[in-house]
């Protein structure tokens, strides 16, 4: 019988003595955790951390022990600013000899760390992440992996290796601020559910602080949670409109959430921008076509992508990047859903 060893001489028996399970029940946490109940992957999974045992496809870090591949783990692909940052990288890997694995997780740190340990399972040279909000046991074994991390779109917070993105604090921050000079008042935020998504709680808190120091109105009921899409953007403003009669404009966290606010505050008679400013994020193609045009944050998110593939890249080749953390910053697009800022 060959027996399994990790590159420090561990053995996957030692890890199943360890959790109390037979080595094919360890074998399945690592390859098929979906067929294990919950209980069992803790276990299994405190015995690997207690014992700090990395599977051979999983150690190194090696080049000889690397495939031409590149991981990369996003919450969906249907969303603009994933698919432009998915062809980033892949017009960079792809001119250097290599393809590109994609998982999607839902946003849950769990079924991340399930493509992580795929991924690395197929011996992929280097992984892009979404957010910094993982499981610990993905930042464990990403530490004895020793595989080149890039995370996206973050430039702070508990970051495993290099990052590349933008503050979504500050963009958030700078359009209420915006919407401040323009007379609005009461600004109500409208955002997809902050739950496991740091890129969407810094810009609730982007929201949060610009409220405070322009001296708008600040209330928890002003916020709302939902589902990005239009239809959901509709549905939002109709609770936000219903608990504030008198606001007076509303901050959404995607473009397709302030449509459908728009829409639903056309269909009610709201004047856009008159008696209701709205303010979008993403710069999606329909914002400038739309009508009234939105005013949005605009993102780099191809450069995102390319960026973060070119600093796996150097890596690969041996090089240590000029900057492991690079911010491509945001830009406030003002059109026609928006006031003239006074003065």
């Amino acid at each position: 019988m060959t027996r399994t060893r990790s590159s420090s001489g561990l053995r996957i028996e030692q890890v199943a003595e360890r959790a109390g399970v037979s080595p094919i029940t360890v074998s399945r946490v690592l390859n098929k955790p979906e067929a294990v109940s919950e209980r069992t992957k803790a276990a299994v999974w405190k015995a690997i951390e207690e014992i700090g045992y990395v599977p051979n496809r999983l150690a190194g870090g090696l080049a000889s022990n690397t495939s031409r591949t590149v991981g990369m783990v996003l919450p969906y692909i249907d969303n603009v600013a994933f698919s432009e940052r998915v062809k980033g990288v892949t017009d960079v890997i792809r001119a250097q000899g290599y393809t590109l694995l994609l998982g999607l997780s839902g946003y849950s740190p769990e079924v991340e760390l399930e493509h992580v340990v795929s991924f690395l399972g197929q011996r992929a040279a280097g992984l892009i992440l979404t957010g910094t909000v993982h499981a610990e046991r993905t930042y464990s074994l990403l530490a004895r992996s020793g595989i080149p991390v890039v995370e996206v779109p973050v430039i702070s917070g508990r970051l495993i290796d290099m990052a590349v993105g933008y503050s979504g604090e500050d963009a958030a921050y700078a359009m209420v601020q915006h919407l401040a000079r323009c007379g609005y008042r009461k600004v109500g935020l409208i955002s997809t559910p902050t739950l496991n998504d740091r890129i969407v709680q810094d810009r609730r808190t982007g929201y949060q602080k610009a409220t405070a120091d322009f001296g708008l109105a600040r209330d928890p009921s002003l916020m709302v949670e939902t589902h990005v899409g239009i239809v959901s953007g509709a549905k939002a403003f109709v609770e936000l409109i219903g608990r504030h009669p008198d606001l007076d404009a509303v901050f959404c966290t995607s473009d397709l959430l302030a449509i459908g606010c728009i829409l639903e505050a056309q269909r009610r008679g709201i004047s856009v921008p008159g008696d209701l400013g709205v303010a979008g994020y993403d710069d999606i193609e329909l914002a400038q076509e739309f009508l009234p045009p939105l005013t949005t944050v605009r993102l780099q998110r191809y450069e995102i992508g390319t960026t973060a593939a070119k600093l796996l890249v150097e890596r690969f080749q041996g090089r240590e990047p000029a900057q492991r953390v690079v911010d491509v910053g945001f830009e406030i697009v003002v059109r026609g859903s928006t006031r003239k800022p006074h003065g």
